[in-house]
């Protein structure tokens, strides 16, 4: 916009217009320019026209319930004397069907790259001490605060309320609060760095749906051990990634010009093809937001400590701004589809029963509904009904498509679920297959992959040993050829869809894809109507 001054009645109700429908395209947050005109010329405004500009946005805001930050001011060179400026403001507004804007950041790296000592630091808004100190709280298990090492997946959640300032634990606010009074909410998936632990870094990339991730990677080590693997998981499930380099206060700042250097020569690499930007200042921030979210080619990378907290600031800009990937109408689309929920963990509550963790993939799903969840072993879908829903520890009522939530299921027998599961409407009549065909790369492998192999496939929350049945037009595959190959599931049928992305690997051996064909095993033989004997029916 060039210039907002005392707009008439009816220009001022245009304007708010303009604004609602921008807030709900971009989700609930839109940036205006003030002092650019149509065109992109920047023009700039006095002193006085920019006070009463941002006086007109703050009652345009008002109107439709929104709260305005300023991001940015820049002085421009434009033929006059009195001094000019543009500014970038943000404006944000939670929609009115939902507590807060989600967005879901995996956290990559190599082992002691100081992925949970960051993610400690952002959460509970304290320093660390150099030993380790702020990602006590981020174990799950014994073991791990032992080693040092994270072995398991675990959530953190960091929040921003409307006006851009950051909400965490750190005046001792449970995780209730922080959704309270939070209008934008950035949940960091905490995965695992050590070679040993792969299969559950994986496992965390695919079934977890992150919008982003975030490569940590420690200056005085660099580019070492898992995180070339990590960066090439994030670019074959094409993640959006951002780079974080940590730890710049052990080492000089030549030592962090050389680490910085090797990630720009990886980054521009013909594989990869991303532009790196690196983030100095405020200033730069915002740029690397916005542009990061309009071309996932750009790679922002910061540089900073969690001891000596230097320019954490900057990320946590970064994080303030980052818009949703997806737009309003795409996730409207799916909100209209069939219910479909994915079964990433599986608990049992003392006095709720068995309660399950996952991403509702598409529908809506409401407390009290009824649902089939399934395959079992063999191949059936028992029925369930919804008690109650949690979202970011707080109960939520309704979930919409692409949110990850808890479902408590009641007196459900746990034995009969495990991860990789479906819950579905039982009017979507779903297709389970053991025999699927799958258009793959070879990405590695020792000598030559043929009939009769055996790889870990993982697809969305699905993961199984499957056998090569076949590969067409070829008797063998050596690294880097690609082929229609036909996998079959050794222990029981899967719930896959065709289109979905593929990861496979055995030892050394790995590979990407999608899913062209399945060959379905039809539910309605041996489905529901079976799976409602007398005794198995659990409401």
């Amino acid at each position: 916009q060039l210039k907002l001054v005392n707009p008439s009645q009816y220009r001022f109700e245009h304007l708010v217009t303009q604004m609602k429908w921008r807030l709900q395209e971009g989700r609930g947050e839109a940036v205006y320019q003030i002092g650019v005109e149509d065109n992109g010329l920047l023009v700039g405004l006095s002193e006085e026209e920019m006070r009463a500009s941002l006086k007109t946005l703050r009652r345009m805001a008002e109107k439709v319930g929104a709260d305005i930050t300023v991001l940015r001011e820049r002085e421009v060179d434009y033929d006059s004397d009195v001094p000019r400026k543009i500014t970038e403001v943000l404006v944000r507004k939670v929609p009115d069907n939902q507590q807060f804007l989600d967005l879901r950041v995996a956290v990559l790296g190599n082992v002691d790259s100081g992925k949970s000592t960051l993610l400690g630091v952002l959460t509970q808004g304290e320093l660390d001490n150099g030993r380790g100190r702020a990602r006590l709280n981020l174990f799950r298990h014994l073991h791990e605060i032992q080693s040092g090492r994270t072995s398991s997946i675990s959530f953190e959640i960091l929040g921003f309320n409307s006006k851009g300032e950051v909400v965490n634990y750190s005046d001792s606010r449970t995780a209730e609060e922080i959704c309270e009074s939070s209008s934008k909410m950035i949940t960091f998936i905490d995965l695992a760095g050590h070679h040993k632990y792969l299969k559950t870094t994986i496992f965390g990339l695919t079934s977890y749906c992150p919008d982003f991730a975030m490569l940590v990677v420690s200056a005085n080590t660099g580019i070492a051990g898992t995180t070339r693997e990590h960066l090439g998981l994030a670019m074959a499930l094409k993640v959006p990634f951002f780079i974080v380099v940590s730890k710049v206060d052990l080492c000089s700042k030549a030592t962090v010009e050389r680490t910085v250097k090797q990630l720009e020569r990886i980054l521009k690499q013909p594989g990869c093809n991303k532009l790196p930007l690196l983030v100095n200042s405020d200033d730069d921030a915002v740029t690397a937001a916005q542009q990061f979210a309009q071309s996932p080619n750009i790679t922002p990378i910061f540089t900073l400590s969690s001891v000596s907290g230097e320019n954490l600031d900057l990320l946590k800009v970064f994080l303030n701004i980052l818009p949703p990937l997806t737009n309003s109408k795409e996730q409207e689309e799916l909100m209209q589809q069939l219910t479909e929920f994915q079964v990433d963990e599986i608990y049992t509550v003392p006095e709720v029963g068995t309660v399950v963790g996952g991403t509702l993939s598409s529908g809506i799903c409401r407390e009290g509904e009824n649902l089939v969840v399934g395959p079992t072993d063999d191949g059936k879908f028992l029925r369930l009904k919804v008690c109650s829903i949690q979202r970011n520890r707080s109960a939520c009522r309704v979930l919409r498509a692409g949110q990850a939530a808890t479902l408590a299921l009641g007196p459900f027998d746990r034995s009969l679920l495990r991860k990789g599961m479906v819950m579905v409407s039982p009017e979507m009549n779903p297709t389970i297959c053991s025999v699927f065909e799958a258009e793959i790369v070879l990405l590695f492998h020792a000598t030559t992959f043929r009939k009769g192999f055996q790889v870990t496939v993982h697809v969305g929350n699905v993961r199984q040993t499957a056998i090569v049945e076949k590969i067409h037009g070829k008797d063998k595959l050596r690294t880097g050829e690609k082929a229609v190959v036909c996998f079959r599931f050794i222990k029981h049928p899967e719930y896959l869809k065709i289109g979905a992305k593929l990861l496979f690997r055995e030892g050394v051996t790995k590979g990407i894809g999608h899913v062209t064909d399945l060959q379905a095993i039809t539910t309605k033989e041996n489905g529901l109507e079976e799976s409602l004997a007398p005794g198995q029916l659990s409401f």
